[in-house]
Parts: structure tokens; C-alpha cells; sequence
């Protein structure tokens, strides 16, 4: 495969950003296999927009050449009070439910790297995420607190502040030549790049995914001064609204009961979660979006490109419910695998 075939693969959507897409080319020039990360906290049940999505992309990463590392954030978890802020919690799902999450997903280890942060953290971590703090102002790591999920003006634990320094110092521990994850962690991930060139560590290439839309549409908390970012990072599917989110192991009825009181106005498709997830997922890479409908309302209908899907719906022509059936039908066709996989590992499902 030549370079400039894998750097489109890598940017396929829903990649929203490489910083810097030259660094990307450089790397690709000088490795043809550069090490990859992405790091979770440890927090319950994984979505769609943290499953699904990241194997769709490591997918396509690992076809471009790259050799992925999952991360598995105990401390950052333990740090940001997840799972009733358990450590030993924290540990055992990272190590049986969630890490399986993935694999179930495709993301088998003979693909990924797995990480338990813990298990890698010794003096020379401790010394660098002191020497990040050093280098960063107080008022820089209370504006990368918002990776956390946590607006600047939310009162915090004092670990809390140091969360960022921790998240640079993984990078530089990992030894990565890539960094990914959402829109949301980019603060953090341009707070890496400045550290690398201060100390001379190597400076990863940033990649920055688009967050998914939740099912209950727009909101605003207040995460961004800006209001399209604050709308992103805000709307984003979350586990702590289990009502905003379609988990990777949901039955069929469940994920067509969420599908169908999902926000999903008529004729409105900005900000549109139905239309979004068969953008993301369904009809990535030109896959056709079949809908089933009585006669009376214009018999069935196949739509070849997401751009004849948002048009169609725009004007009218396909209603919010029609959409959802169909919408709701494939999610759950491309969930089989995951859901098969807990079906005969229930004691995974119990730990959370």
C-alpha cells in the first residue's frame, strides 16, 4: 500500500483532524509501522461511540500498517471517581469486561496492544508527570481538566489537576508515534506536543475522531467558551445517561426502543443523532441504507449514499420513524457479534 493511500485511510471519517497531516506523511516516509494510542478511563458499560468507533478506525489504522495500543486508564478512572472510585473495581473490569468490550468488537490482541496503566507506572513516570507540571501554568491544566468530562468551574480534588500531566506522561511512556481520541481530548494531546518539544521526547502525530452525537440531541453544559465545541463535547452519547447511548451488547429490542424516542425531528437534519449514526456506522464506506415501509407511504426504498438519505429526509421525503426502523434494524445487525460474545460471557456483564 503506497503512503498516500494509508494517510486516507487513516483521515477516512469520522477522523476530524491530524495535526499534522505532513508529520502523518513524514512518519509513514520513515516507519511503515508507527506505534498508535488511545487511552479510557474504566466507567461502566461501552457504547457505540466509544466501541463500535474506535474499531472502525483501528481497523482502518491497522490496515494502513499502524500497531494500536488500547490503553486502560485504572488510576485516571480512580482519579475521576468512576465505578464508585474502587480501584479494585476499577482493575477487575478493566481487565475482564472492558478489555473483552473490544475484543468482541473484532479488536482481538493478536491486533492490539492492551495496557493497564498501573502495571506500567514506576519512578520515571512519577518524575516525568512532576517535570510536565513544572512546565505548565495552573490556569493550562484547569483548562485540559475539561477532558475529564468536567467544566473549568466544577469544584476538583487536587489530583484532578495533576489528570493532564498524567495523560502527557502516558504518551511519552508509551513511546507513540500517534495519539487518537475524540474531539474532546485535544487540549490535552496540543499540551503533549508542547511538552515533547520542551523536554526533546519524540512528538507524536495528533488524530482527533468526531465525537457521536447522543440520542437525546444538542445540549449545552458549558464544557467550551465556543458554542460549537461546547455543543459537541456537551452532546456527546454518554454512559451516565444509559437513555443517550446504545451499548455494543444491547438486544435487538432494546436498541430499537432507544432508536425510537431518540431526538429526531422531521425534516431536520443538523444535529440529527439517527442521521449521524447512519452516517458513522451504517453507511460508512458507500454501504446502502434499506428502509421498509407500507405502500401507502411509498413502498420500500434503498439509499445508495448518506448524501441521498440527508437529502431525502431534509425535504420530507422519508419519515423520522421510517428512518429509525431501518436505522435501528441495521445497528443491531452490526451489534450481533458483540452481543454473541456476552450472551455466552455473562459473568463480564455482571462485573459491570
Amino acid at each position: 500500500m503506497d503512503i498516500e493511500h494509508k494517510i486516507d485511510l487513516v483521515c477516512r471519517a469520522p477522523v476530524a483532524e491530524v495535526v499534522t497531516r505532513d508529520e502523518l506523511k513524514s512518519l509513514f516516509e520513515s516507519n511503515a509501522h508507527p506505534k498508535h494510542y488511545i487511552g479510557f478511563e474504566i466507567s461502566g458499560k461501552v457504547h457505540l461511540g466509544s466501541g463500535l468507533l474506535t474499531s472502525l478506525l483501528l481497523k482502518d489504522f491497522i490496515a494502513a500498517g499502524i500497531k494500536p495500543t488500547i490503553f486502560l486508564a485504572d488510576y485516571h478512572a480512580w482519579i475521576n471517581g468512576k465505578l464508585g472510585g474502587d480501584l479494585e473495581k476499577i482493575q477487575s473490569v478493566a481487565r475482564g469486561y472492558f478489555k473483552s468490550a473490544f475484543i468482541s468488537l473484532g479488536l482481538t490482541e493478536d491486533k492490539v496492544n492492551y495496557v493497564l496503566a498501573s502495571e506500567m507506572y514506576g519512578k520515571d513516570y512519577w518524575r516525568d508527570v512532576l517535570g510536565i507540571s513544572k512546565d505548565t501554568t495552573m490556569q493550562r491544566m484547569l483548562r485540559c481538566t475539561t477532558i475529564m468530562g468536567r467544566t473549568q468551574k466544577e469544584a476538583m480534588d487536587c489530583a484532578s489537576v495533576l489528570y493532564p500531566a498524567m495523560q502527557s506522561a502516558d504518551i511519552h511512556m508509551l513511546d507513540v508515534d500517534i495519539m487518537h481520541a475524540g474531539m474532546d481530548q485535544r487540549k490535552v494531546h496540543m499540551l503533549a506536543r508542547e511538552i515533547a518539544d520542551k523536554h526533546k521526547w519524540k512528538k507524536p502525530v495528533a488524530i482527533h475522531h468526531s465525537l457521536l452525537m447522543g440520542l437525546l440531541g444538542p445540549q449545552k453544559m458549558g464544557f467550551e467558551e465556543n458554542e460549537k465545541d461546547d455543543t459537541a463535547i456537551s452532546s456527546k452519547m454518554s454512559k451516565s445517561k444509559p437513555d443517550s447511548c446504545i451499548f455494543i451488547h444491547d438486544s435487538e429490542a432494546e436498541i430499537a426502543r432507544k432508536v425510537k424516542s431518540a431526538y429526531c425531528p422531521e425534516k431536520v437534519a443538523e444535529n440529527n443523532p439517527v442521521l449521524e449514526m447512519c452516517d458513522v456506522f451504517i453507511m460508512r464506506g458507500g454501504a446502502p441504507l434499506s428502509v421498509t415501509r407500507p405502500a401507502k407511504f411509498g413502498g420500500d426504498v434503498e439509499f445508495a449514499s448518506y448524501a441521498e438519505l440527508r437529502d431525502a429526509y431534509a425535504s420530507g421525503k422519508l419519515h423520522p420513524m421510517d428512518l429509525k426502523n431501518a436505522t435501528a434494524s441495521a445497528l443491531a445487525k452490526m451489534l450481533e457479534p458483540s452481543r454473541k460474545y456476552f450472551e455466552k460471557r455473562s459473568e463480564l456483564l455482571g462485573q459491570v
